[in-house]
């Protein structure tokens, strides 16, 4: 791993996996939103965000072992994505990103990704 990413320079998995816990914690929380996600149990998603925000941002590369390229727009066609869904996403994922205490550097450039990402996602 370079020391030099932006995965290292915020902390590493520690930090990205406080970003997807307390993003998930929200999920599991709303039920409207929570239908999205099929999967009886959110672990399984909760594992891909972690491994894709990882891999995305200099860390360990086992989204593309395990999945191949992460393809995202293609990977949420089969959900309805709309602007209610979006602005859903980025609340819950805004108070992640807030739990991690990044430096303000390092959380406007996560942001900034993350919610040019989310409005990529929005398909209907």
């Amino acid at each position: 791993m370079d020391p030099n990413s932006f995965y290292a320079q915020v902390g590493g998995r520690e930090t990205f996996q406080t970003i997807v816990d307390v993003f998930y914690e929200q999920v599991a929380a709303d039920e409207q939103f929570r239908a999205m996600y099929p999967e009886q149990d959110l672990e399984p998603a909760k594992r891909r965000l972690l491994m894709f925000l990882e891999q995305y941002w200099g860390g360990p590369r086992r989204y593309q072992a395990e999945r191949g390229h992460p393809r995202l727009r293609m990977r949420h066609l089969p959900f309805q994505v709309d602007a209610a869904a979006r602005d859903t996403w980025l609340r819950y994922m805004r108070k992640a990103v807030q739990a991690a205490e990044l430096s303000p550097m390092h959380e406007a450039e996560l942001w900034d990704y993350l919610e040019r990402a989310a409005h990529s996602m929005v398909n209907s």
